[in-house]
C-alpha cells in the first residue's frame, strides 16, 4: 500500500509498505478521508512535542471497515471512524477514567505511525460507528471531541463570557461547542480571515484582532469590565498563552488545549488573587465523540462548514507547506482517497 511519511521537519515522501495484517482484537480500515489538523502543521514545522521522525501523520480519519476481529457490534464494509488515542487501560489515569491521559498512550500520528495510508489497523474497541454519516462529517468528529472534551472541562454555564484565543480549526470547534453549552464567544486571533469567518460564518458576536488596539479594553468593555470567567487557548503559541493570563475574570478558569514545547510564565500574585483555576485538556474520550456525533445529527453542529480545501492523496506532498501560510486560507483540508 502507499503511505505518506514525514521524513524530517519540511519534508515528505510518499512510500509504500506492506499491508496491515488482521490481528487479534484489532480492526482494518481502508481509509477514505483524513483530515488535516494542527497537529500535522506542527509535525512538519518541526514544533510538535511527544515526537520523533521519520513518522506518518494523521488521526483525523474515516473509512471503510474491511476486517475485524472482536467487535460484534460492527460490520463489514459500513463506514466508521475510530477514537486514535490508545490507552494502556492499566495506569492510574486509565483507571480513573481518563484514558485519553494514559501514561502510555499512543496517539496516532504522533508517538505512532497515522493514517496517511491506504489502510490502517486499528484497537476494536477504538472503532466508531458511522451512524449513516458521511465520509467528510466523520473524519472530523475527532477535532469536534478535542473541542467538546475542552468545554465539558471548563464546566461552562449558560450567558457567562468565553474567550477563546486561537481561531484555527480546533479553535472554531470549541466555539461551537461553547455556543452549545451556553456560553458567549470572544472570538481572539490574529488572522483577519479566521475572524470574519467566525462572524460571518459561525454567527460569532464578539471578535477581536489582537494586533489592533488594547485587547484588555476590549475585553473590558464587551463584559461590562469583568472581563472572561473562562479562557481557552487552542493557539499552542508561547506569547499567546502566557498574554491571556492577563484577560482573566477573578474567579476564572483557564484551559489550555494548545500545546507548545516551552515553559509558560505568569504573575504569581495576579493569579493567586484571582483564585484562578489552571488546567490542561488532553485529547478526547469516547463519551466526546458521542456527544458530538449526537449533535450533528440533531444538526446542532456542520463540521463540514470548515472544510475549505479539498485534494487526492497523490497532492499532498505538493499542496501542505503551502497551508502553514495564513494566506492561503485554509481552515480544514481534506484529504480524498478511493
Amino acid at each position: 500500500m502507499r503511505t505518506l511519511v514525514c521524513t524530517k521537519p519540511g519534508e515528505f515522501n510518499y512510500a509504500t509498505a506492506e499491508r496491515p495484517q488482521l490481528d487479534t482484537g484489532h480492526a482494518i480500515i481502508k481509509i477514505r478521508r483524513i483530515g488535516i489538523c494542527g497537529t500535522d502543521l506542527h509535525a512538519f514545522e518541526g514544533t510538535q512535542p511527544f515526537f520523533e521522525y521519520p513518522r506518518i501523520l494523521g488521526h483525523e480519519l474515516s473509512g471503510e471497515l474491511i476486517a475485524v476481529d472482536d467487535a460484534p457490534d460492527f460490520e463489514i464494509g459500513e463506514a466508521v471512524t475510530f477514537v486514535p488515542y490508545f490507552s494502556c487501560g492499566r495506569c492510574i489515569a486509565c483507571r480513573n477514567g481518563k484514558e485519553n491521559a494514559c501514561v502510555n498512550i499512543r496517539v496516532c500520528g504522533v508517538h505512532q505511525h497515522g493514517g496517511m495510508a491506504e489502510y490502517y489497523s486499528v484497537p476494536s474497541y477504538s472503532l466508531i460507528h458511522g451512524n449513516g454519516l458521511s465520509l467528510d462529517v466523520l473524519a472530523l468528529v475527532e477535532p469536534f471531541a478535542i473541542g467538546a472534551h475542552a468545554v465539558r472541562r471548563a464546566g461552562i454555564t449558560k450567558d457567562e463570557f468565553v474567550l477563546v484565543v486561537g481561531a484555527g480549526p480546533i479553535g472554531l470547534g470549541i466555539m461551537e461547542l461553547v455556543r452549545v453549552a451556553g456560553g458567549k464567544v470572544i472570538a481572539l486571533d490574529t488572522n483577519t480571515d479566521r475572524l470574519s469567518f467566525c462572524k460571518n460564518r459561525l454567527g460569532v458576536q464578539h471578535c477581536i484582532n489582537a494586533m489592533e488596539g488594547d485587547v484588555t479594553a476590549q475585553l473590558n468593555s464587551i463584559t461590562n469590565g469583568d472581563m472572561p470567567t473562562v479562557v481557552m487557548d487552542a493557539t499552542g503559541n508561547l506569547k499567546a498563552i502566557n498574554n491571556a493570563f492577563q484577560y482573566m475574570s477573578h474567579g476564572a478558569r483557564y484551559i489550555l488545549i494548545g500545546l507548545q514545547r516551552g515553559e509558560i510564565y505568569f504573575s504569581h500574585p495576579e493569579f493567586h488573587k484571582r483564585e484562578a483555576t489552571l488546567m490542561s485538556s488532553r485529547n478526547a474520550t469516547r463519551a466526546d465523540f458521542e456527544f458530538v456525533i449526537s449533535l450533528i445529527k440533531r444538526k446542532e453542529i456542520d463540521p463540514t462548514t470548515f472544510i475549505t480545501h479539498r485534494v487526492r492523496f497523490d497532492q499532498v506532498k505538493d499542496e501542505f507547506k503551502g497551508w502553514l501560510d495564513p494566506a492561503s486560507g485554509v481552515i480544514k483540508a481534506m484529504v480524498e482517497l478511493n
